[in-house]
């Protein structure tokens, strides 16, 4: 699989979603960072925002659920409009049946760790999964510094998806930059959420160029 870049609107406008989504016509996904100021200490956009925005863009939403009580509320994404849905591990007490129900949905199933989460422990699940996400830096704000320590777990992480010969894409996010996701290209990613990057840049669309063509000159 390509390079694919997952723009956050977690650092857009939120005044001006739909115009800003349009903003990055070049982006593959769209990320939508669902926070219920439990899980983290943050509070962003629910169900309802998510139906509004799917509904302004043709570019599939990636919602990202750091969020308690994943396998209550994560299927309800698909049902919004979202084309992927990510939870958290740490907040899922039934991880595969949650996956499953998020395929039967009709949504690609996602499942995200945070940076002192070891990815070993899921290795047989991987099969269940179209995407590992492995954070970058802690979840529930933007803009944090990317996180180094977490590149041998990406190595890990893309040793375990070859030896089982699945197809599940591997998603970093948090600090993902020109000056870092080279890094993760390198160590085996294929999918990068960038949120501050991308909106602090004069030219957001040309920003999501400038990475993908960074982060595939690395796997050249």
């Amino acid at each position: 699989m390509g390079i694919q870049i997952t723009p956050s609107i977690l650092n857009a406008d939120f005044a001006a979603l739909g115009a800003e989504v349009a903003r990055i016509p070049s982006a593959d996904w769209i990320h939508v960072d669902v926070m219920d100021n439990h899980f983290v200490p943050n509070l962003t956009f629910g169900p309802t925002m998510v139906e509004a925005l799917a509904r302004s863009t043709d570019i599939p939403l990636d919602a990202h659920l750091m969020i308690a009580d994943a396998d209550r509320h994560a299927p309800t994404y698909v049902e919004a409009g979202c084309a992927s849905v990510t939870f958290h591990v740490e907040a899922a007490a039934a991880p595969v049946r949650l996956a499953r129900e998020i395929r039967a949905a009709g949504g690609r199933a996602s499942m995200a760790l945070k940076p002192a989460t070891p990815v070993e422990p899921y290795e047989d699940m991987l099969g269940e999964l179209d995407m590992l996400l492995l954070m970058t830096v802690e979840p529930g704000f933007g803009g944090q510094k990317f996180l180094d320590l977490v590149l041998p777990k990406i190595r890990r992480a893309r040793a375990l998806m070859d030896k089982h010969g699945v197809e599940t894409w591997l998603q970093v996010d948090g600090g993902v930059s020109l000056e870092t996701i080279e890094r993760c290209a390198e160590a085996g990613a294929d999918t990068f959420v960038a949120g501050s990057a991308v909106f602090s840049a004069d030219d957001p669309d040309a920003m999501v160029n400038a990475l993908r063509a960074k982060a595939s000159d690395s796997r050249d």
